[in-house]
């Protein structure tokens, strides 16, 4: 062929194309006609959610064209894959949303893509596939976006304080002995048939021994009772002569047995309170309605009157209820006073054997470090292997230490020994928290009512669930990482740097908090001396500074990349 024929046929050939491109209405969209929101992307319950409004302009879509829209984020080692989303021409059958060429139009896209670390340092891209009729055009990708914000991922369920199994040791233990001298009607003289009983001889015995000991205190209390039968001025003198008659008597008694303990005495003329616990407890037949008289009338006498009236049970009360309450009762307060700290630290160390749980779990109350708590923790769970707070505080040392996986096994020896304890219940929750089981962690936290540190899990979880209101309310006034972290990303700048200043054993991540507040209020001073700090505090967190988004407008400060190099 002639040269000079094949070079103008080549161009016709090329313009034919370029012509045939542009007329199929689908050139390549604008980086202008696409945005992605929020930039960068941010870390939000385990995801990263992304919503992109695109705009196909004017005589742009094809009436028989069918375009699939993907948005796509790119990371070291992986992608994740949004949302498809297909629209088409006026001339296509199908189920897409329907583009008007001459008008064209606004859409909206939402993704969400399952966050891995990685993502920190990625690149969004929205693809596109479509064709005209049958045939493919090739349109290319457009980069919408940089990188993934997750602060939201310091958020750190092992930080937390596990929950302690307390102690019940007391150092003083108070102990009420009883003993009653019953009088007949109308009478105050002590009868020989109740001075002789066995329960009074006991008390005696007891109260004897208790001055004896070297470690008890005792005192001795008399009230003397007269029944509400009968007026109120016959009753004041009957009462009266009862504690006067019985006073006499048991100090004779106490010097007798040398015995010196400290007595005092008081009369009730008309014992209202003993007669109203005494039908209560009864069976006697209209209780209810001899209830109610005496929450109805105030006045001794009309009290009594009422009562009488209801002769069904007048003649019970007589003979069941009005006799037991013509006494006298001795009360013997006694004090058991227990070991010293000294004494108790003394033994645990040397003869823990001699000592009770109790004494034990206080034990290790008294000492300041781990390794001493977790001694004494193991000698309680050796001697008393069938209590749980051995365990569980065993697993509360493994817990603070990073031992997850040995502290579990101690919680869930807990958790067989003590059914539903909710301390152990709540440290479980704890574990699975750190493992991202956050339905199993909601049913353990479930089961911990009453547990004092409970707030703070419910301010994880809603960190975890990406209701940072929430978490600030639940975490309350609790200074901690965690805590400052919800106020942070709440954009409560103030109140997290106040909350980090206040922890009380800061660490590195305290401080790389705070280099965030300084970073999102400007301070590149403070994102310095906070980052240096922090990166003293834990070297590794100079790489994570690195490919932090929460720093880049940084990144040409000089002190800062020294930093991070």
């Amino acid at each position: 062929m002639n040269k000079r024929l094949i070079l103008p046929a080549i161009l016709l050939t090329i313009i034919v194309g370029l012509f045939t491109a542009c007329s199929s209405g689908l050139k390549p969209l604008a980086a202008n006609y696409i945005k992605a929101e929020p930039q960068p992307l941010e870390l939000v319950a385990g995801k990263v959610p992304v919503t992109i409004n695109a705009t196909f302009p004017e005589k742009w879509f094809n009436k028989k064209a069918t375009l699939t829209v993907i948005p796509v984020l790119r990371y070291d080692g992986g992608e994740a894959w949004g949302t498809s989303y297909t629209y088409q021409g006026e001339k296509v059958a199908g189920n897409g949303q329907v583009i008007p060429q001459k008008t064209g139009a606004n859409v909206t896209l939402t993704s969400s893509f399952n966050y891995v670390p990685a993502m920190q340092s990625s690149e969004l891209y929205l693809t596109f596939s479509a064709k005209v009729g049958k045939k493919e055009i090739a349109l290319p990708e457009i980069k919408i976006g940089d990188g993934v914000l997750a602060t939201a991922a310091l958020l750190d369920a092992g930080a937390e304080i596990p929950a302690t199994a307390p102690d019940k040791f007391q150092r003083i233990i108070k102990e009420a002995y009883n003993a009653d001298i019953k009088f007949l009607i109308q009478q105050a003289e002590l009868r020989s048939a109740e001075l002789k009983k066995s329960e009074l001889s006991d008390w005696k015995d007891v109260v004897a021994n208790a001055d004896q000991a070297p470690n008890q205190n005792v005192n001795v209390e008399i009230s003397a009772y007269a029944s509400p039968d009968g007026g109120l001025e016959l009753n004041e003198k009957l009462a009266e002569k009862r504690e006067v008659n019985t006073d006499k008597y048991l100090k004779q008694e106490l010097k007798k047995a040398k015995v010196n303990v400290p007595v005092s005495a008081r009369y009730t003329a008309q014992d209202w309170d003993g007669f109203k616990e005494l039908v209560e407890k009864s069976n006697i037949q209209d209780k209810n309605l001899i209830l109610s008289v005496l929450s109805m009338y105030k006045d001794s006498e009309q009290r009594e009157k009422e009562i009488k009236n209801i002769s069904s049970v007048f003649s019970v009360l007589a003979d069941e209820i009005l006799p037991q309450l013509r006494r006298s009762r001795l009360i013997a307060n006694i004090e058991i006073i227990g070991k010293s700290d000294e004494e108790i630290s003394k033994l645990v160390a040397s003869t823990p054997k001699s000592l009770s749980l109790e004494e034990i779990l206080y034990a290790a109350t008294l000492v300041k470090t781990l390794p001493e708590k977790e001694t004494i923790y193991k000698k309680a769970a050796e001697l008393y292997s069938t209590d749980f707070r051995a365990f569980n505080n065993l697993g509360v040392l493994d817990f603070q230490n990073g031992k997850i996986a040995a502290a579990e096994t101690n919680f869930n020896k807990a958790l067989t020994l003590a059914g539903n304890s909710p301390e152990t219940n709540f440290n479980l929750g704890l574990v699975a928290l750190t493992k991202g089981d956050q339905a199993k962690a909601q049913q353990f936290f479930g089961k911990a009512a009453g547990v004092s540190e409970l707030g703070n899990a419910q301010g994880l979880l809603a960190v975890v669930g990406g209701n940072y209101s929430q978490a600030v309310g639940s975490f309350g006034k609790t200074a901690s990482n965690n805590a400052a972290l919800a106020q942070l990303l709440t954009k409560d700048y103030s109140k997290a740097l106040a909350t980090l200043n206040a922890v009380q054993n800061p660490n590195g991540t305290t401080s790389y908090l705070k280099a965030i507040v300084a970073a999102r209020t400007n301070n590149a001073t403070d994102v310095v001396s906070n980052l240096k700090q922090a990166i003293k505090l834990d070297p590794s967190l100079a790489k994570k500074a690195a490919k932090d988004l929460e720093f880049v407008k940084f990144i040409t400060n000089s002190e800062f990349s020294n930093l991070i190099k």
